[in-house]
């Protein structure tokens, strides 16, 4: 009997905010929320702004961010449109970068004005180690010498320039990673990776020793990356730019660069997992790669627990630069030209299958915590929805390696059939809905429509919900999936599937005789919604769709599964993590939270392996790594 990979933890960080307990997707409806629920969001969004804080975390005191005393209900009337205009996409800010003064550097030949010598002076500690043909260097003092220079001298000039594109799916406003633990000159995804791991782990209301304790260590796999590796000064754009800015490259510089690093930081600093690990790419659809590895390894019953998810930190001028090259982005001139406007909207920067003009870069870290539906029921753990299956498919031959091709056509239609196997074919038909990969490109938005309408023709579904969530927080390449997959989760437990607001009318050339673009927020029974079909195009050729079940069919089939009284006795230890689930929340709605970061912690060496008869016995481990493996290979053996 196969394991079902069930969700009980999420977290993360987005342009939309922190992700557990739903924050980031409430961010995207907050004007349908009720009072309560939408000033909560904004009580969270505000202190991970760093706008507000409690004196000591748990009292009802406020305090603002110069340490005044504030009426919180005052506060939030007060700061309300600055909190909402300072997260989703929006204009680029320049605490990262300044868009408007961005360094180049111009090749220049120097030459001497006719009857003239070119000479200059230098610090001597600056001279080229290989002094040109034509220079004559003369030392003028112990620091200082001359040059004169025979001819012509080759020269790069500094400069700047202008970046075209000023649209962004950046972190909320004042937060920043690095504050929260010793990030050590950390590359930006990987502090995002601490937090947005730690979030997920802690949102789960379940201690890691308790998982440990029940799940033994090699039946623990982490699978993350960055889709594109870090590209910031501290990770790889440092080790290659560093000699042409005359600095040198750093010992942390190409190792922090790793695109797997994510994965590495979470087993080496956060959990001492000597579990399984890897990072599977795919562009744009990284995310769901990885989600596929994972839940085959918990199905198949080799592995219990996985953590799953990406970090990705894009927003440097070089990479702007070039996507922009491609001439994929909706840069200002694009944008003001779409509107007819001397501004550009930088707030309608992404518009998924209506008049567009490009994507919108974004940087996200999103993690989900899986455990095997067994594990689920015996720790009592939230139920957030269950994956079904993954599906991952190439496009065969292509002219254009960025083009899109069939692979899509593969992923989408298995996703649905996979759907139909497990619900039936009414409620693939009528409570499904689809998050599409939606990247607010003319492209786009006539392939992947085409996909969808014709899946759709193909299983008898009229109207099918699209939504595509990066219309709000942009596209943040290997955490696109993971973005689309914690916004769902909140229809499960709102009603609302978040439509897509930043696109007024669908395009012409859009199919959509079985589709139903969302063009505002939809209204739904919590129950009537089973499943959801998360679906990516990324370059190259790597599709991939995923189907995922709602948390009331979960719950359905463990019961079924494993009986009534199995059921009744996990809801009974349920109650005990939702409260440590609430506490958890609690103290992060009043203060910024504490990441979990272990550097050397507990760091075992070969005289902590012990050999003890069929088991490896390890320091720290409270169970033992089995050696007594099954032939798997039998009916071909002697």
């Amino acid at each position: 009997m196969s394991h079902l990979p069930v969700i009980v933890g999420f977290g993360g960080i987005n342009s939309a905010g922190r992700a557990s307990n739903h924050y980031a997707y409430r961010r995207l409806v907050i004007e349908n929320l009720n009072q309560q629920d939408g000033d909560e969001t904004l009580v969270n969004l505000a202190v991970l702004m760093g706008l507000i804080k409690k004196t000591d975390g748990t009292g009802d005191k406020w305090l603002d961010a110069q340490g005044n005393a504030i009426e919180l209900g005052e506060f939030l009337t007060f700061h309300r449109e600055l909190i909402l205009s300072s997260t989703l996409i929006r204009k680029l800010e320049n605490n990262l970068f300044d868009n408007s003064k961005l360094f180049q550097t111009n090749h220049a030949v120097l030459s001497p004005i006719e009857g003239e010598t070119l000479s200059f002076t230098l610090a001597t500690r600056k001279l080229p180690e290989n002094i040109p043909g034509n220079w004559q260097v003369t030392p003028l003092n112990e620091k200082l010498s001359k040059i004169e220079v025979t001819g012509n001298l080759e020269a790069m000039l500094p400069d700047s320039y202008k970046g075209s594109v000023n649209s962004a799916g950046q972190l909320p406003t004042g937060f920043n990673p690095a504050e929260l633990y010793p990030s050590r000159n950390h590359p930006r995804s990987l502090q995002m990776t601490v937090y947005g791991a730690s979030d997920a782990i802690l949102s789960m209301g379940i201690d890691w020793e308790t998982i440990t304790s029940h799940v033994n260590p090699d039946q623990i796999a982490v699978y993350a990356g960055s889709g594109m590796s870090q590209l910031d000064y501290n990770g790889n754009a440092g080790m290659l730019q560093a000699r042409l800015l005359g600095k040198r490259v750093t010992s942390k510089q190409l190792p922090l660069g790793f695109a797997e690093m994510p994965a590495d930081f979470i087993n080496a600093y956060m959990l001492g997992n000597i579990g399984k690990t890897g990072c599977n790419l795919g562009a744009c659809a990284t995310f769901l790669y990885n989600l596929n590895q994972a839940i085959l390894d918990i199905q198949s019953g080799t592995h219990r627990v996985a953590i799953v998810g990406n970090s990705e930190a894009p927003l440097v001028p070089e990479i702007f630069e070039g996507y922009s090259a491609m001439g994929a982005l909706a840069d200002d001139e694009k944008l003001s030209a779409l509107d007819k406007l001397s501004t550009p909207n930088h707030r309608r920067a992404c518009r998924p299958f209506a008049e567009n003009v490009g994507f919108t870069l974004a940087e996200s870290a999103q993690f989900i915590v899986l455990f095997d539906d067994a594990l689920a029921l015996e720790l009592g753990a939230n139920i957030h929805g269950a994956v079904n299956d993954v599906f991952v498919n190439a496009d065969g031959h292509k002219k254009s390696i960025a083009s899109p091709g069939i692979g899509n056509y593969l992923t989408v239609a298995k996703a649905a059939a996979a759907t139909k196997a497990v619900l039936g074919e009414e409620a693939l038909r009528h409570k499904t809905f689809v998050q599409a990969h939606g990247t607010g490109t003319p492209q786009n938005r006539v392939t992947e429509s085409a996909i969808l309408n014709d899946v759709a023709a193909h299983f008898g579904i009229e109207n099918w919900p699209v939504t595509a969530v990066k219309s709000y927080i942009g596209h943040s390449i290997a955490s696109a999936g993971a973005d689309q997959l914690t916004s769902s989760l909140g229809v499960w437990k709102y009603g609302l599937i978040p439509g897509i607001l930043s696109s007024q009318t669908i395009a012409d050339d859009v199919h959509k005789q079985h589709l139903d673009f969302l063009l505002a927020h939809r209204q739904v029974e919590t129950t009537s919604i089973d499943a959801v079909i998360l679906n990516a195009k990324g370059f190259g050729g790597n599709n991939a769709t995923a189907s995922v079940l709602s948390p009331t069919i979960t719950k359905k089939m463990l019961a079924r599964k494993h009986g009534a009284k199995a059921f009744a006795a996990y809801q009974t230890k349920n109650e005990l993590i939702i409260e440590a689930s609430a506490a958890y929340e609690k103290k992060s709605n009043s203060q910024a939270i504490t990441p979990i970061y272990k550097f050397d912690h507990n760091v075992c060496t070969g005289d902590d392996v012990k050999f003890e008869g069929n088991n490896i016995k390890v320091t720290g481990q409270k169970l033992n790594i089995n050696l007594q493996l099954s032939n798997p290979y039998q009916d071909m053996c002697d």
